[in-house]
């Protein structure tokens, strides 16, 4: 004989809200969460990507990410040890989520800017190349490159 453990049945669970009614959007679980696959040139749709690959980025990280929406005066929480679910390595270079808050406690914009993820999503792909530890690692790359090739054997 089945007994109901619960007095609300599963349809009424599904019918409540997903954010408790006292959370605003300056609580942090209404924050908007940012992972770098959604912005790494090296992961696919499947793997989470969420923007083109022509203007995805190599290997961006949660600091990186923290860094730029910092800068452009988002509050911003970095929680180092979160792993994106379908991140299949669990190196640490891999981890990082970014919480930002797009909105205030009245619901009006932080910044007209940001509206939505997406907008974010954009923002973070034209900014991260342009950091310094960016654009010194490229001109190192193209350094070696250049110089790469055949040397005197001895």
């Amino acid at each position: 004989m089945a007994t109901s453990y619960s007095s609300v049945s599963q349809r009424e669970r599904n019918a409540q809200a997903f954010f408790p009614n006292s959370a605003t959007h300056a609580d942090q679980c209404r924050f908007v969460c940012i992972y770098p696959a959604y912005i790494n040139a090296k992961k696919t749709r499947a793997q989470g990507r969420r923007v083109g690959k022509a203007k995805a980025i190599d290997n961006p990280t949660a600091n990186e990410i923290r860094d730029i929406l910092e800068n452009a005066g988002l509050k911003v929480v970095l929680e180092p040890n979160r792993l994106y679910s379908r991140e299949e390595s669990r190196e640490p270079q891999q981890r990082g989520r970014v919480r930002v808050q797009l909105k205030n406690s009245d619901e009006t914009l932080i910044k007209e800017q940001f509206k939505t993820k997406d907008d974010l999503l954009f923002y973070l792909v034209d900014m991260i190349p342009k950091l310094k530890s960016r654009t010194g690692n490229q001109q190192q790359q193209q350094q070696s490159q250049q110089g790469g090739g055949k040397g005197k054997k001895r």
